[in-house]
């Protein structure tokens, strides 16, 4: 869902730095070939996960839902060079197509991508993860969030994608018969009560929470 005017997205995304031509190619293959393309991060939302990358400089990336791989190449731009990303997805079916662009990227010898369970995976990485990204399946986002915040180092920074869910969180009927709208806002209220972290929810495309451990 989009927040803005149309209009306004528009001028936006011609104000912020272009894709690589790779990601180019990715995103118009996922639209092509994908099902569900809107799941991918996109233009806008990719460069602000590479500017965040930039800022922080990550040692170790965790990403939970790779999809077809163009968020985890947003965030490798902006990893140490000997850093490791490591992304987790629970679809084989997208790793062929995947494997290849990491390949193509020039990352992948940094990339470590599991296809598995994220719930079953991330209890046997030690971590620390200076930047973890969660875009996988909503009812596990306050779980998701149970297992990495204690591998996180302080000033880690942890994002979180679709925390609007195109405006139901603030639906009543939807807050209350939508299994996933009532897990993104359990999720959200979680995030606020928390002592460890402070938090900025960004109504970026569908809604991204940033989350700053203390």
């Amino acid at each position: 869902m989009d927040f803005l005017d149309p209009n306004l997205s528009a001028y936006a995304e011609r104000h912020t730095t272009e894709e690589p031509d790779l990601l180019q190619k990715l995103n118009r293959d996922t639209y092509a070939n994908v099902l569900i393309p809107r799941m991918l991060s996109g233009h806008m939302q990719g460069r602000i996960l590479s500017m965040f990358s930039h800022m922080i400089q990550p040692k170790t990336i965790l990403e939970i839902g790779t999809y077809t791989g163009y968020s985890a190449l947003c965030m490798a731009e902006g990893m140490q060079a000997d850093g490791t990303l490591i992304t987790l997805d629970i679809n084989e079916e997208l790793e062929d197509r995947v494997r290849k662009y990491f390949v193509e990227s020039g990352f992948n010898n940094n990339i470590d991508f599991r296809i598995g369970n994220a719930m079953d995976i991330i209890p046997t990485i030690d971590g620390p993860f200076d930047l973890v990204f969660i875009d996988a399946d909503k009812d596990n986002y306050a779980n998701y969030f149970d297992l990495v915040i204690d591998k996180m180092p302080s000033g880690g920074i942890l994002i979180a994608d679709n925390v609007l869910w195109s405006g139901k969180v603030i639906d009543p009927v939807q807050l209350e018969k939508d299994e996933e709208t009532k897990a993104l806002d359990q999720f959200n209220k979680k995030v606020m009560s928390d002592e460890r972290v402070e938090n900025v929810l960004f109504p970026v495309r569908d809604g991204l929470m940033v989350i700053r451990k203390k």
